[in-house]
């Protein structure tokens, strides 16, 4: 009896859906290299470029970063536990990374990375590993005292690649100066209700200033996932040039 089971077991294997894994990289080809996209998971992504690596809110513990080299940038845009992650964070503490950050987050760090902290707030820049890097708003509206996200506390960030703008919006909603940014080549948008803004609202901030790719990411709200096709089609009829890529930000690990 046991080992018709364990046959039917083995039969019925090939017929099981295999676990959700880690989104393939992308890659942007420049004048002078190639910049590699790993999503992966909620709001964390790593950058990838002339040998260095650049992780932007790691969160998700060993498993989530299995695999990808250790860091020499962090950024990280908010105090909260799904962008600073201390116990994410404690994997990389041998690494030397330097971490960017707004003061609130600063004030927060493990011990171990106050030491090799850049502190910016919105509106500051900074250079590092040879990209430059500045800090822009992300805040909820209408602006309260009891506002998940109170404007100045966070922040994006805009990363310039070889003169290419890479826009991480953290989290936000559909702000006015998210709506002017100017000359974003790829964009990482937010749309997680309450916390951030719905898939209307994000279409039409990334119909207003236009990124050339767009990845709709940090859209999942437990136990619900914001509709990214529904995105996809508002940002598609509203301007076809602009290049939607969805991609699987929350696998199985």
């Amino acid at each position: 009896m046991k080992l018709r089971r364990l046959l039917f077991l083995l039969f019925c294997l090939p017929f099981f859906p295999a676990a959700a894994q880690r989104a393939e990289p992308d890659q942007l080809k420049l004048e002078k290299g190639i910049l590699t996209i790993q999503p992966v998971t909620h709001g964390s992504v790593v950058f990838t470029y002339k040998n260095k690596t650049i992780y932007v809110d790691p969160y998700g513990g060993a498993k989530a970063f299995a695999g990808l080299k250790t860091p020499d940038l962090i950024l990280i845009t908010d105090i909260h536990p799904d962008h600073l992650d201390p116990e994410t964070l404690k994997l990389f503490e041998k690494s030397g990374a330097t971490v960017v950050a707004p003061p609130a987050v600063a004030e927060k760090l493990p011990a171990a990375f106050k030491k090799k902290v850049v502190t910016i707030k919105n509106g500051g820049n900074t250079k590092q590993l040879g990209v430059n890097i500045t800090a822009v708003p992300m805040y909820n509206l209408p602006e309260t005292a009891d506002a998940k996200h109170p404007k100045g506390r966070g922040n994006g960030y805009i990363l310039n690649f070889e003169g290419k703008n890479v826009y991480l919006s953290g989290d936000t909603e559909d702000i006015p100066e998210m709506r002017q940014l100017k000359d974003i080549v790829v964009a990482f948008v937010c749309m997680n209700l309450p916390y951030t803004m719905s898939v209307e609202q994000a279409a039409e901030g990334v119909l207003a200033f236009k990124p050339k790719i767009v990845y709709p990411y940090h859209y999942r709200s437990q136990p619900e996932m914001s509709d990214v096709n529904a995105f996809s089609k508002l940002v598609k009829a509203g301007n076809s040039n602009i290049e939607v890529r969805l991609r699987n930000w929350y696998p199985e690990y």
